[in-house]
């Protein structure tokens, strides 16, 4: 992975398998008949899910249960990765 020189790299990007994402919604907010605001995709499992913004925060709920430690925005105008353990934004180029 190439980042901008200005972005610290976390410990994790070297050993995540970068999953493709399993979906274009978030499939639980979608069973809870909710909506969300953005969504995120995990780094190691391609499992998709809603940001800290939604009420239900399905991607950082995957995170703590799993501890799958990166995350990316699958919104067409953000371009970062997002470690939760070192809690770096990392932007690649």
């Amino acid at each position: 992975m190439s980042l901008d020189a200005n972005n610290a790299v976390c410990s994790h990007v070297d050993s995540v398998e970068w999953a493709d994402p399993t979906s274009t919604v978030c499939d639980q907010c979608v069973a809870m008949g909710d909506t969300w605001v953005h969504l995120r995709a995990c780094l190691s499992c391609g499992q998709v899910g809603c940001c800290d913004q939604s009420k239900n925060k399905h991607a950082t709920r995957h995170y703590r249960a799993g501890g799958h430690p990166l995350i990316r925005s699958l919104q067409p105008d953000e371009n970062w990765i997002f470690c939760y353990v070192d809690r770096v934004m990392m932007v690649p180029e």
